[in-house]
């Protein structure tokens, strides 16, 4: 039955172009073609990539923060209560203005003492900037040589400069070695991520995040199942190279080195538009686009991957709108503000401020 299974879902007609079948993938005199069974080699090497990528945050990351003059802010202890912590993990993290009066009477406190015991104890859940800082420098390594090791391919090759050719021969396009270790080093990648989502640095894009690293998983092992390798190496080249500059934005931010951080905030907005808001349309989705009409190799798989691909486009577009949102406020303040989807520390109040936000 699971034979049965695995023949119909990858039947040919919906996953090679028409008149090709997997016979025509087969290995032969020295040449080779992609095949889905390789991915399988990605399971052991998430797991490897996670604990290098703890490693590295222990050893590289975390020395490297304080070096930077990364300071942890002092966070004060919310005091034992049974009533309060029960609250916190039942209901909800921020209470309602009548849920803090009726708390307050049951735990026979003032409202202002409530209200600042559950302000400590929502930052005592919130990641140190050291933590934050040792993710990012993590990401900035992982992205540099990804692109840098892309980017020493394309030398090699006409995929940039004439996009087109990425789909000469197609689909009997032998493969690379270094793509296809490419391939295998970004999916791990983003396996370990999915797999650490819940242990990394939560903020606001959350199910942005996850929905991004489900399509970027899915296009990767379906590019490499239908040996859309050529096109998909592009689409990872055009994405890694603006992380490279985010990640240097991240740290910098949290060392708060401002002057730096707004100059690497303004090249990260030019790179990121320009990559992903006007080359990745115009030399993967166009380019994909034309070949098929050109061809006419419409079928099941070419349609599915042109759907992942405006998934894609349409997180990019979210992500820019974040983006601009910052520049906006660059503009109008003369500095960059803090990501706008990052969780950020709560201060204490004056008496005066909490009643205002009481009564609001």
């Amino acid at each position: 039955m699971l034979t049965t299974l695995y023949d119909s879902f990858w039947n040919t007609k919906y996953w090679i172009a028409p008149g090709n079948t997997w016979a025509d993938l087969e290995d032969s005199d020295g040449i080779i073609y992609p095949h889905p069974k390789d991915l399988l080699a990605a399971i052991p090497l998430t797991f490897v990539i996670t604990i290098i990528r703890y490693g590295i945050e222990r050893v590289i990351g975390l020395p490297l923060s304080r070096a930077f003059g990364v300071r942890n802010p002092i966070r004060i202890k919310a005091t034992p209560n049974s009533i309060l912590e029960s609250f916190f993990h039942t209901q909800r993290k921020n209470p309602e203005k009548y849920e803090l009066n009726q708390l307050a009477s049951q735990c026979s406190l003032s409202v202002r003492q409530v209200e600042r015991w559950f302000r400590h104890r929502r930052n005592q859940e919130r990641p140190l900037i050291s933590k934050k800082f040792s993710e990012a420098c993590w990401r900035f390594l992982f992205y540099s040589c990804s692109f840098f090791g892309g980017f020493l391919i394309f030398c090699n090759e006409t995929w940039f400069s004439q996009p087109e050719t990425v789909w000469n021969g197609y689909p009997k396009q032998p493969l690379k070695t270094t793509i296809y270790w490419w391939f295998l080093l970004e999916l791990s990648f983003y396996l370990s991520l999915l797999l650490t989502l819940t242990l990394d640095v939560k903020r606001k894009d959350f199910m942005g995040q996850v929905i991004h690293h489900f399509a970027t998983i899915t296009l990767i092992s379906f590019a490499y199942c239908a040996n859309f390798v050529n096109v998909g190496a592009l689409v990872l080249l055009l994405h890694d190279v603006s992380d490279v500059f985010l990640e240097v934005y991240k740290m910098l931010s949290y060392a708060q080195w401002k002057q730096a951080r707004e100059a690497i905030f303004i090249l990260f907005t030019l790179v990121f538009l320009v990559t992903r808001l006007i080359l990745f349309p115009i030399k993967v989705l166009y380019t994909t686009y034309c070949v098929a009409q050109q061809r006419k190799s419409y079928f099941f798989g070419y349609y599915f991957s042109i759907t992942l691909l405006m998934v894609l486009q349409g997180l990019n577009v979210f992500w820019s709108f974040l983006i601009l949102k910052m520049v906006c406020k660059f503009l109008a303040e003369g500095q960059v503000t803090n990501d706008v989807r990052s969780d950020l520390e709560e201060e204490d109040m004056s008496d005066e401020q909490l009643t205002v936000k009481l009564i609001q």
